[in-house]
């Protein structure tokens, strides 16, 4: 097997997709269908499947590229090595990256590999009603931004449909502009992979709220089932020049959405200590942990 053997990623691939990930029951954010999809103009995902197993690589920018956890229910093991020894042959480097600490524990063979802790790519997950209720001394910052926000705007929550795609779109467009995605490359990605999400809408399996004010839309947000205990929020996005916009649509979505789901899964913070503050102030639940797993020498 070889890097030749990788087929780009797909809309139509999206059954073989489903049918790995409904074997694995994936605990870690990358691993559904739309965030792969979504984000494969920046991540360039390729696949390909061997010993039972789904892999997948990922090439971010001008990075190596480097592999995912293999997926599925066939000999995880042999699959690993078998990635491993496609990265090394076609990049000369072998780095499995974003791996679940579940995944090292039952698959990787430590006296084989590295494995290295990644604290900017671990998931925050939360207990669902925490989000929603609010409750106790540790949220009353959050409760009262909520409720402030309740009693000083007139305002209505959408879920998504096909008929307000259009207006999901408008209002993307004006976050964008209000942050100014053009001039930040980030951003820029990320507004085109939230518009790609958007565009397809029906085609994928997300879910998507809205809070409209005025006659516009000001936040939203996109999320869908991770596992059967858990959903994970892909998109989070409202005017931030509106106070206590980005909680309430935070407690809005979780309670009209996800209320009959035991945890919300609102992925990483990359690193960025504004965005690390944030989600701690939500207090997790726990800490879905992941490794970046290397061939030993």
């Amino acid at each position: 097997m070889q890097m030749e053997d990788f087929k780009p990623f797909e809309l139509r691939d999206k059954k073989v997709f489903d049918r790995y990930f409904n074997e694995e029951s994936p605990e870690i954010s990358e691993l559904t269908f739309t965030n792969l999809f979504m984000w494969r103009h920046k991540y360039r995902p390729l696949w390909a499947r061997e010993k039972g197993c789904l892999l997948i690589t990922l090439t971010p920018g001008h990075e190596i590229p480097f592999g995912l956890q293999p997926i599925g229910s066939g000999d995880k093991k042999d699959a690993l090595n078998a990635l491993c020894r496609v990265l090394e042959k076609g990049v000369g480097h072998a780095r499995i990256c974003r791996v679940s600490e579940d995944f090292v524990r039952r698959h990787v063979n430590l006296e084989q590999f590295d494995c290295t802790f990644d604290q900017d790519q671990s998931d925050y997950v939360y207990a669902t009603q925490d989000l929603i209720q609010l409750a106790g001394r540790k949220y009353h910052k959050r409760k009262n931004q909520v409720n402030r926000f309740f009693k000083n705007h007139t305002f209505q929550y959408w879920k998504l449909d096909i008929e307000r795609v259009e207006c999901f779109l408008d209002m993307q467009e004006n976050w964008c502009r209000i942050r100014e995605c053009a001039e930040d490359p980030g951003l820029l990605s990320e507004d085109y992979s939230i518009r790609d999400a958007l565009i397809h809408f029906g085609e994928l399996d997300y879910e998507g709220g809205a809070i409209e004010m005025n006659g516009r839309l000001e936040a939203i947000s996109i999320g869908e089932m991770l596992n059967p205990e858990t959903a994970v929020i892909h998109i989070e996005k409202a005017n931030p020049e509106i106070p206590g916009l980005y909680a309430a649509i935070n407690q809005l979505f979780c309670e009209k959405a996800w209320s009959d789901v035991a945890y919300i899964n609102r992925e990483q913070d990359l690193g960025i200590e504004g965005l690390r503050k944030a989600k701690q102030s939500y207090h997790p639940h726990h800490l879905v942990k992941k490794y970046v797993v290397t061939p030993k020498p």
